[in-house]
């Protein structure tokens, strides 16, 4: 069977669950050797286990630099160069404007932005030329919801981060690209909620803005970054490739 991503490296962080395990699992499909960071170390043995291919587990958090730089240690001693980067870990929480608290914007930015940002630039050194990197953005960039403010700011930061670093990686032909996911269902999209009939409730109503009527799958949200990651995307770099089911679109 041809895999579109045979021996290349692949690192994602917030590689565990949800989203990132989804683009994880999918590049693993297609060939790629995974190097995953995560929080919690039950979490990180089962996500290393579901991925196969000799995927490597190190716990950390992406919000501490020195996480990151025992991150991409790791990478080095079982791996090689970096072919594929999928700064993917993130979060955010419900606050109107109003309620907004210096504790939560602080945390927010830090995760999504500060430690994005880092998770590129420490990984320089190690990326192959030609390499593909892939930041985890959200149709908040672009469509506002209630009480979300904060996050999709920091989406939206996000977004233009793949513009600027497009063009400062041009002379190494690294892509920078951003994948947008809707609706996905996720352990961080119920934990939004505190109750199964609050989760019922925010499950029914986004579906009904969707096109398609759903929420996606992780491993969909994967297919379209294994898309990135490979060369059929060779001539793909700075865009913004929504994976919403339609709901970003009308």
């Amino acid at each position: 069977m041809n895999r579109k991503l045979e021996n290349r490296i692949a690192v994602v962080t917030g590689g565990t669950t949800g989203i990132g395990l989804g683009i994880a699992q999918e590049l693993a499909a297609e060939g790629a050797k995974l190097f995953i960071l995560g929080r919690r170390q039950e979490e990180l043995d089962a996500a290393v286990k579901s991925i196969g291919n000799g995927a490597v587990g190190v716990r950390g958090d992406v919000t501490r630099l020195e996480d990151l730089d025992r991150l991409y240690d790791a990478e080095q001693q079982h791996g090689g160069q970096i072919d594929i980067l999928v700064a993917n870990a993130g979060g955010g929480s419900f606050q109107p404007l109003g309620a907004i608290t210096e504790e939560e914007f602080d945390r927010t930015f830090g995760l999504n932005v500060k430690a994005t940002l880092f998770t590129v630039q420490k990984a320089l050194p190690l990326l192959k030329d030609g390499a593909s990197v892939i930041l985890t953005g959200s149709t908040e960039s672009t469509r506002a919801i209630p009480a979300f403010s904060v996050y999709g700011a920091t989406k939206a930061a996000i977004r233009n981060f793949a513009r600027h670093w497009a063009l400062d990686l041009k002379d190494r032909r690294i892509r920078v690209n951003t994948l947008a996911p809707g609706a996905t269902l996720t352990p961080g999209l119920q934990g939004l909620t505190a109750s199964e009939a609050e989760w019922k409730g925010l499950e029914g109503g986004l579906s009904a803005q969707i096109p398609l009527g759903r929420l996606a799958d992780p491993r969909e949200i994967g297919r379209a970054a294994a898309f990135l990651a490979s060369d059929d995307a060779s001539y793909v770099n700075g865009i913004e490739l929504f994976v919403d089911g339609g709901f970003a679109q009308i």
